[in-house]
């Protein structure tokens, strides 16, 4: 991790994913739907779960979700992810998201959650994980 000359602690990583978060996305206000945030980290999380599953997966959890901050129209949004947990089927993904303010550049942490997803077979039933 490290601090930028602006804000918080940033994550010292590739993001797994970057949008822009755009007018449709939002209220008349300008402000981002929680919804379009959660459906984009579970992107992010889906993702990296699948790299690392390198199977069919299903996200079946969301364990927890704390919003920090508001995204707004225009903002670059940046989802940063990390494997919390490789059960027998299951892994969990934790998953920070940053915005880069259109405005002003400035970083600010936006949310943190974590996501939890189930390897399947072609019948989308449960199958262990290959470690």
């Amino acid at each position: 991790m490290k601090k930028p000359s602006n804000g918080p602690v940033f994550p010292d990583t590739t993001p797994t994913m970057v949008t822009t978060a755009m007018p449709a996305d939002a209220n008349p206000t300008g402000d981002i739907f929680g919804g379009w945030l959660l459906g984009q980290m579970d992107l992010a999380g889906a993702l990296h779960a699948y790299r690392e599953v390198k199977n069919r997966i299903v996200t079946v959890g969301v364990d927890s979700m704390t919003f920090k901050q508001p995204v707004y129209v225009g903002d670059e949004v940046m989802f940063f992810t990390s494997v919390e947990r490789i059960g027998t089927t299951s892994i969990t993904i934790r998953i920070d998201s940053w915005a880069k303010r259109h405005e002003s550049g400035e970083c600010v942490e936006v949310t943190e959650g974590l996501y939890t997803f189930v390897s399947i077979d072609q019948n989308r039933k449960p199958i262990p994980i290959q470690k």
